[in-house]
């Protein structure tokens, strides 16, 4: 019976969502400018990358915002069409076509943003919270002489912003009161594309070519990356999200969790228990020192809801929660939840659940 309800909790088309938004419009002057550090892949913009650009546009809805982006060949130059027509506030692509920005090392990457800081004088620099913007943007601050702030999830004013402290805990209102530019990084996940936008085509802006005559060498070169050959969708970005904890015990039961995800067109999540334990690999970790996701629905099994973990996953429109811990912390978030045996629940869900088309 449990079952049931909970097949009837993710076979809606839709999902309520949660009240707790932190968006608000800002006033701040008409002079604002803006810097959006973008990351792409495949020829497009990365959807953090594009929330970084709503946040932007909360600045000010006079702000000036220009795209950079960097890399070379076929891939950076379709990325920079679609950078300038993934949103109408967009003001002009600056591409940086050199092999040094293929991938996102922080020494070029940081004096690149200087570079173009010198040249554009911007108001704000702003990158998704991501390892993109996490990497690069603290050492672009250190070079510009200024204090970035972090994990902003909303934006008040111009100089006015508010971020999670504690695990998320507690809310920290941070006025800046620097030098320009004032720089930070956002939860995408505070700043959502709205649909309309998604599905529609602004008009382009302008490209432009970022002078690199005078860039110089660094210290610090590219070696390899390891990932994951997987169909499923990007755990940052996905819709549905089935997390796995160390309730699960062990690397080959939680197979069971990535047979669900392929059944139901979900990424996969773990607790830092569970990646600690080698279960999975850590880029699919979810909470505080690892992913921060809010999809339509998250489901969690055998997850204790630590601290830290809730810290990734809180804004999640709904949540539903397997533990045969009545008591265990994650039933205090989840929207649904069911005390039971996973290792009993899981497969009865494999069985009933019916196939994506």
């Amino acid at each position: 019976m449990a079952t049931r309800a909970m097949l009837r909790a993710f076979s809606k088309p839709t999902f309520p969502c949660r009240t707790s938004q932190y968006l608000s419009l800002a006033s701040v002057s008409r002079s604002a400018s803006t810097l959006v550090l973008a990351e792409h892949e495949a020829g497009s913009i990365r959807a953090p990358s594009v929330s970084a650009v709503v946040a932007a546009n909360v600045l000010s809805k006079d702000n000036s915002i220009s795209v950079l982006l960097g890399g070379s060949g076929p891939s950076l130059q379709e990325a920079a069409t679609h950078a300038a027509s993934c949103h109408p506030s967009v003001s002009q692509v600056l591409v940086a076509d050199s092999d040094k920005f293929t991938h996102p090392l922080a020494e070029p990457w940081a004096k690149l943003v200087h570079l173009v800081q010198q040249r554009g004088d911007y108001s704000h620099i702003i990158a998704p919270s991501g390892s993109f913007g996490k990497n690069i943007l603290p050492r672009a601050a250190a070079l510009l002489d200024v204090s970035p702030i972090t994990d902003v999830i909303e934006i008040a004013e111009s100089d006015l912003f508010v971020r999670p402290i504690y695990a998320g805990n507690a809310l920290c209102t941070v006025r800046y009161t620097g030098a320009n530019p004032c720089m930070l990084t956002i939860r995408s996940t505070s700043f959502p594309v709205p649909p309309t936008l998604a599905d529609s085509k602004s008009k382009e802006a302008p490209i432009s070519q970022v002078d690199l005559s005078t860039f110089g060498e660094g210290n610090s070169r590219y070696i390899n990356q390891t990932s994951q050959d997987t169909e499923r969708p990007d755990l940052g970005n996905a819709r549905i999200v089935i997390t796995g904890g160390r309730g699960l015990k062990s690397a080959e039961n939680f197979k069971m969790i990535e047979k669900l995800a392929e059944k139901l067109g979900a990424a996969v999540g773990a607790t830092r228990a569970a990646v600690d334990a080698g279960f999975v690999p850590n880029d699919l970790q979810v909470g505080q020192t690892g992913k921060i996701v809010a999809p339509e629905l998250y489901m969690a099994f055998g997850v204790s809801g630590a601290i830290q973990h809730l810290a990734g996953m809180r804004d999640s429109k709904v949540i539903v929660a397997v533990n045969k811990d009545a008591d265990a912390p994650i039933f205090q978030v989840a929207d649904y939840g069911l005390v039971g045996d996973l290792f009993e629940v899981i497969p009865e869900l494999l069985e009933k659940v019916p196939e994506r088309k």
